[in-house]
């Protein structure tokens, strides 16, 4: 398998579509190497699928640098992404910076934040200091009180435009690729085509140049998933009865046998 980097994903762009996913122990993280998952994304999500929290704003630094070791302990292939979590780039550069450096630090090959051309500023100053940004606009989760929940974006004329301005604002100011997330898919197609960084859909259609799904929602360990997830796999029931399994065994004296 090829060791993935920031040239390497720069390089797929229209000649091979990547198929990324998050990760966030070494566990998963080892497995999605081994099948060749091109790009772990160590992301705040783990808020909503590990740590038990109904969005991604209670996730701390200290609980992404924890995961974002672990997980580039356990890769070999895959670029890592860390992930930065509310808080820890709204306040202030200096800190911003200081948190992004943790998080490279920390064993990941780049960071990703949420924001276009607000938060252009940031990612200039992160790449002068080499630090890779994959960038993030759309539906941005952190964004989601001001939201009012995790709603689809960029579904009148005005509201396309900006996602398109902000998209084209990241990578003037030095992404190397850009998450679009719930967008409508003819938006994206657009995007794609007009930029010359990687796209990677969320919920945004087949034209990006790349997916991410939530390692969770893939593998249906979340029996309940987005709309435009395609679960490959139904795990949650098979864990689920693993435990009964055992429980049961215990109960009866079936296990440990002599």
């Amino acid at each position: 398998m090829k060791k993935w980097n920031v040239s390497a994903v720069r390089a797929a762009k229209g000649k091979q579509k990547l198929g990324c996913c998050t990760a966030y122990d070494a566990c998963f993280a080892r497995l999605a190497d081994e099948a060749g998952v091109p790009i772990v994304l160590v992301g705040d999500s783990m808020g909503m699928t590990m740590l038990g929290y109904e969005t991604t704003l209670p996730v701390k630094m200290s609980e992404t640098l924890s995961s974002v070791a672990a997980v580039a302990r356990s890769v070999k292939n895959a670029m890592v992404v860390g992930d930065m979590p509310f808080g820890s780039y709204q306040c202030g550069d200096d800190e911003a910076m200081r948190n992004a450096v943790a998080i490279i630090q920390a064993g990941a090959d780049a960071v990703k934040l949420e924001g276009g051309a607000r938060v252009c500023g940031l990612i200039r100053r992160m790449t002068e200091a080499g630090i890779p940004v994959l960038a993030h606009v759309g539906m941005t989760p952190q964004s989601v009180n001001e939201y009012g929940g995790f709603k689809k974006q960029g579904k009148t004329a005005d509201a396309a435009a900006q996602v398109l301005a902000d998209a084209k604002a990241v990578e003037e100011a030095g992404a190397f690729a850009v998450t679009l997330e719930c967008i409508p898919s003819e938006l994206a197609a657009r995007i794609t085509e007009e930029l010359s960084i990687v796209t990677v859909g969320i919920g945004a259609g087949p034209a990006c140049d790349a997916q991410w799904l939530v390692m969770h929602d893939l593998l249906g360990l979340n029996e309940k998933a987005p709309s435009f997830v395609k679960q490959y796999a139904h795990l949650a029931g098979e864990v689920r009865d693993a435990f009964a399994a055992y429980v049961a065994e215990v109960a009866t004296g079936a296990f440990p046998a002599k």
